[in-house]
């Protein structure tokens, strides 16, 4: 076959998703990286369903205030998934029952060959669940650790007056009560278990959907009294979510304007920081750390700081020439560090996959509990040899985390 005959990756990748749609085998497609974005749109989600029988796609655009929800029939769909992937979004993450591709295009948008990644799921692997056929019903009403019926998930859009799951938020109601399955168990691992009260910050809140449903399940599920602070940068969406607090008479809930780098060090039993870019992660670990919190939770994105100065050693070199193996060696790396990094500092630490947020494409999270007997000296110094060791091998001058726990 002539070299120019051969389907790019973005062909490929649609042809993919138009094979994955007429077998029913995918679940969810997210296109992100947006350039001269549409009408101010970041994201689009874009979702099968069933509506009146009838083969669907659900489009979510997410703009920075709010999210519009379109559904067009699937052959339209997938033609308006065609418009999008290269002239307004240069990302396309697709996850289907057996595998994940991820496409990447360049500056030029579609005219870009681009690079596309396939990973297969393994019925052992952590993704095991993706095995399981796609849920196509308009309606998903699936519950674990928040009752559907709470106000706070009427009031922030996800459920209907009726009580009902709106479409377009079922992957939000998901990620909801994954997250609060997390949390719960790490609680249960920690001296906050028996509590009489639990004090909970969560920086980068957005909309607050975690925060709102953190301080629920604290209050109505573990029946202790919650102190929980949403902080946000952006001043409208504190205010939309104050204006609910206030109309549920929520206790012990509140949200404050502000960032991380910029926050007081006051004590906290529970740190999160969601989608914090690039070294704000690093920062939030470090305040978490310094006020004492039992419980750290992050979910870091845009691993940026250690990439230029990476060395790649022999017999490494040929494996991370490809900037997308540089990109991924730098995100685990920096990962790596900060698990060894709170380990140090008197944590469990443990790097997983997560329910990947409506912010970022990344799905990986960092949870650490504090230790209820601290390291010995000797466990303590055999940690900081291993950091000491990352950091030689792979020609790491600074990170940011250490330096700021002066390590």
């Amino acid at each position: 076959m002539n070299p120019s005959d051969r389907p790019t990756p973005r062909q490929q990748f649609l042809h993919r998703l138009a094979q994955a749609q007429a077998l029913g085998q995918w679940h969810r497609l997210v296109l992100s990286r947006p350039h001269g974005a549409e009408h101010g749109v970041l994201r689009t989600t874009v979702r099968p369903i069933v509506l009146k029988g009838q083969p669907t796609l659900c489009f979510v655009d997410s703009h920075a205030t709010r999210d519009v929800t379109k559904n067009l029939p699937a052959a339209a769909g997938l033609v308006r998934v065609d418009e999008l992937v290269g002239d307004v979004f240069r990302n396309a993450h697709l996850f289907t029952t057996t595998a994940e591709l991820q496409l990447k295009l360049g500056k030029k948008g579609r005219g870009d060959a681009g690079h596309l990644t396939e990973h297969m799921f393994t019925p052992s692997g952590d993704s095991a669940d993706a095995l399981s056929p796609p849920t196509t019903a308009h309606d998903r009403a699936k519950q674990r650790w928040i009752d559907q019926r709470r106000p706070f998930l009427t009031a922030l859009g996800i459920t209907t007056p009726e009580h009902q799951l709106v479409p377009a938020m079922a992957r939000k109601w998901k990620q909801i009560n994954k997250f609060v399955e997390i949390v719960a168990h790490a609680i249960d691992r920690s001296r906050l278990k028996n509590g009489p009260t639990i004090r909970v910050v969560d920086f980068g809140a957005g909309k607050a959907y975690l925060t709102f449903a953190v301080h629920d399940w604290l209050q109505h599920g573990k029946g202790v009294q919650p102190q929980v602070t949403g902080v946000e940068l952006r001043a409208d969406l504190v205010e939309q979510g104050r204006r609910i607090v206030a109309d549920l008479g929520l206790q012990g809930m509140a949200l404050a304007q502000g960032d991380v780098q910029a926050w007081p060090h006051e004590p906290m039993d529970v740190m999160i920081a969601l989608h914090a870019c690039d070294t704000a992660t690093d920062h939030a670990i470090h305040l978490g750390i310094r006020a004492g919190a039992e419980l750290i939770v992050c979910s870091p994105c845009c691993h940026k700081q250690l990439r230029p100065q990476l060395l790649s050693p022999h017999p490494l070199r040929s494996v991370f020439q490809h900037g997308i193996h540089a990109e991924q060696q730098a995100e685990m790396l920096t990962d790596s560090l900060r698990a060894l990094l709170l380990q140090a500092a008197g944590y469990d630490a443990q790097v997983f996959e997560f329910v990947s947020l409506e912010h970022t494409a990344k799905n990986k999270m960092i949870l650490a509990v504090k230790r209820l007997q601290p390291l010995s000296e000797s466990a303590r110094a055999a940690v900081l040899a291993q950091i000491d060791e990352l950091k030689r091998f792979f020609g790491v001058r600074e990170q940011a985390l250490e330096a700021l726990l002066g390590v």
